[in-house]
């Protein structure tokens, strides 16, 4: 490997940030609580990112980067863990590096109700998803939740992941972790062979197609656990992405399947925090109660926000009661809270200024 591409990974590990992107005619540059910080002074030509981004790769998955033209990997390096892309565009190899985290972190820590992850996590079937936006802590979150079944209770839990993200030590349960491409060729079919391996509880990294969201909705309705995420911002948005994906004529039925064995849905969101580094997490959280079952069958989505404002009991809010609470706090700024909430009417005073 390349010294100065250690280099990098070292200044981010000690930097506590999240991203590494090398990327041709650009600086090396560092993502740090969603912002960009400049590693070097000069750019990086072509042939210069392309020896950095190669120095990485064995000869097995440079002989696939070069065939496909992108790689989607992780890579180890001593104690850390990256999630890889590399890709090839108009200038040359670009790629970049996502640090993953060695500890895998408590609810507590990553500001959840613990209570409300674990009562999702007590199910023996169903289907939970936690969605957001690229770059806001769903792995994490994930990991989480598989930790506090690891830790609860004996069961094969079987994750589906593109890449391998966080590695698991075996406390109750045992876990076989299968990768996308280096060993199964889709999430369908890894997901169709889980099922014949006796899962108690199944991870899918994300439900990217009809044919993964149909068999991941099929297993928490015949006896899994099935966690998994979406690329959504809402609870509403959440359930018509799901359902949308679906042909029309199937549509009522998958409502009514959804209406059954949806156990609960965290949507998140990271903003910068006001004074001093590190991002707060703002969540939507929607529990599965008879009230949400009977608006999913009924496709009343619209009507959601309002049992999740009158649920605070059950552990239930919107984002912007989680956002609202955050700026209460001072934990973010009034700006900051313009941008995150849903509603922005309450903020329009913190709005930046047109010149």
């Amino acid at each position: 490997m390349s010294g100065r591409i250690q280099r990098y990974f070292e200044i981010l590990k000690n930097a506590n940030g999240s991203d590494l992107h090398l990327v041709v005619n650009c600086p090396p540059l560092m993502r740090k609580d969603g912002r960009f910080l400049q590693l070097d002074p000069g750019v990086l030509g072509a042939k210069d990112c392309e020896a950095l981004l190669m120095s990485v790769l064995d000869e097995e998955r440079r002989q696939r980067l070069l065939k496909q033209q992108y790689l989607d990997t992780s890579l180890s390096l001593g104690q850390d863990r990256y999630r890889v892309c590399i890709l090839k565009q108009k200038n040359g190899w670009d790629g970049s590096f996502r640090l993953i985290k060695n500890k895998l972190m408590t609810p507590n820590e990553l500001g959840l109700n613990e209570k409300v992850l674990m009562e999702l996590m007590g199910y023996h079937q169903g289907l939970v998803l936690v969605t957001g936006p690229s770059g806001c802590g769903k792995s994490t979150t994930v990991a989480a939740m598989l930790e506090i079944v690891n830790r609860a209770r004996e069961c094969h839990i079987i994750t589906l992941e593109d890449p391998i993200e966080y590695v698991f030590t075996s406390v109750k349960s045992h876990f076989s972790q299968r990768q996308l491409i280096e060993h199964t060729a889709s999430f369908s079919a890894a997901l169709r062979a889980a099922l014949r391996e006796d899962p108690d509880v199944i991870m899918i990294g994300e439900l990217r197609d009809f044919e993964t969201a149909s068999l991941a909705i099929t297993a928490a309705e015949t006896g899994h656990l099935v966690i998994s995420t979406l690329h959504t911002t809402s609870a509403i948005r959440t359930i018509s992405r799901l359902i949308d994906m679906f042909p029309a004529d199937q549509r009522q039925q998958v409502r009514m399947m959804l209406s059954e064995a949806m156990r609960g849905i965290v949507c998140q969101k990271l903003i910068p925090m006001q004074s001093g580094p590190g991002r707060a997490l703002a969540a939507e959280v929607m529990i599965n109660t008879p009230a949400v079952g009977s608006l999913v069958r009924k496709e009343q989505y619209l009507q959601l926000p309002s049992v999740l404002q009158t649920s605070l009991t059950k552990g239930m809010r919107t984002m912007d009661m989680s956002v609202q609470e955050l700026f209460k706090a001072g934990t973010i700024s009034g700006e900051e809270a313009y941008f995150a909430a849903e509603n922005q009417a309450p903020y329009l005073q913190f709005a930046p200024k047109e010149d």
